[in-house]
């Protein structure tokens, strides 16, 4: 019965899902009106000021995430994204040092996520916050009580911040600022780095401290290696290939890995915890050894090609930033 709603609701007109009462949404109303102590009036205010977009449910069914690593890394690992990078760097650079020497979180690694979510607050998205987590919360089943939630988040960010509700804009999945940061994550991880009485991740002030806040809250560890390239010679893939897992959790060590035959060239010590993951390049299988700082990156985003290629691009702007000095 629930997935006949559901289904039923997705074939509404625009102008008929604004006001969309069937029995289930009311039911939602009231969970998040318990939720967020948001009353319900409210909610169905807001839901009235929404519209349904069709084209955030077309983006959201093909993410850049599904593509193969071979064809997705070259959308962020670029020369111009490199160069723009070190540019923000050098703009930034007392930001971005005040930023990591609170959150002990590296520069090349705040600008890196700064770089491959916004091209550095080039392109922070022209959906209206609202209308994207209306439509993915009450008109997307797969995700509706993840976006529902953020619908509710978002309604409350706008009563501490002050904005009206349909004042803010960012991506198809309603994730705003340089840092495009969810609604949930601007309530609980965003600061107010330059000390101005208010959290505006619009503006690089408080976007740098805040990503390299989010980061430290997520447990980053200064000083350790994110990844390592991995050889897998081809008598021993089998045997690699079965330490591969589907979660994201670090679940083995480096000890189990060199039983494999896996090789890389660094040494760790037998207990170091690690995860396998093998990525589609452009040449074949690419193996890689990750720990615990690309886990925290997935905390960002769940997919480990993003996870790399945050991690690679950091590695570029490093280099490139240290030979412009």
């Amino acid at each position: 019965m629930r997935f006949a709603l559901l289904s039923a609701a997705l074939l509404l007109t625009p102008a008929a899902m604004a006001q969309d009462t069937n029995p289930e949404q009311a039911a939602w109303i009231d969970q998040l009106a318990s939720k967020f102590e948001i009353p319900a009036s409210e909610l169905n205010a807001a839901l009235g000021q929404a519209t349904y977009q069709q084209s955030i449910i077309d983006a959201m069914t093909r993410p850049a995430e599904a593509k193969p690593w071979s064809q997705y890394r070259p959308i962020f690992l670029t020369e111009k994204r490199i160069n723009d990078g070190v540019k923000f760097w050098h703009d930034h650079k007392e930001l971005l040092d005040q930023a990591v020497a609170t959150s002990k979180v590296p520069a090349e690694i705040i600008t890196a996520i700064i770089g491959v979510e916004t091209s550095y607050g080039a392109n922070m998205g022209s959906y209206k916050v609202l209308d994207a987590l209306y439509t993915l919360g009450f008109h997307y089943p797969p995700r509706g009580e993840f976006f529902r939630s953020e619908f509710g988040h978002y309604l409350a960010l706008a009563k501490e911040q002050g904005w009206d509700l349909d004042s803010q804009k960012g991506s198809y999945a309603g994730a705003m600022g340089m840092g495009q940061f969810i609604s949930s994550s601007y309530r609980h991880y965003a600061i107010d780095a330059d000390s101005d009485g208010v959290r505006n991740l619009f503006v690089a002030d408080d976007a740098v401290g805040s990503v390299g806040n989010y980061f430290y809250e997520h447990d980053w560890h200064l000083g350790e290696d994110v990844a390592y390239p991995a050889t897998v010679n081809a008598a021993n893939v089998a045997a690699a290939d079965a330490l591969i897992e589907s979660t994201l959790e670090i679940n083995h060590n480096w000890a189990e890995f060199v039983a494999a035959g896996i090789v890389i060239d660094s040494e760790l010590d037998a207990q170091t915890p690690v995860k396998l993951i093998k990525l589609d390049g452009v040449d074949g299988p690419e193996y890689w050894v990750v720990r615990h700082n690309f886990y925290v990156i997935t905390r960002y985003n769940r997919s480990p090609l993003y996870a790399m290629a945050v991690y690679q691009l950091s590695e570029q702007l490093k280099n490139a930033y240290e030979k412009s000095l």
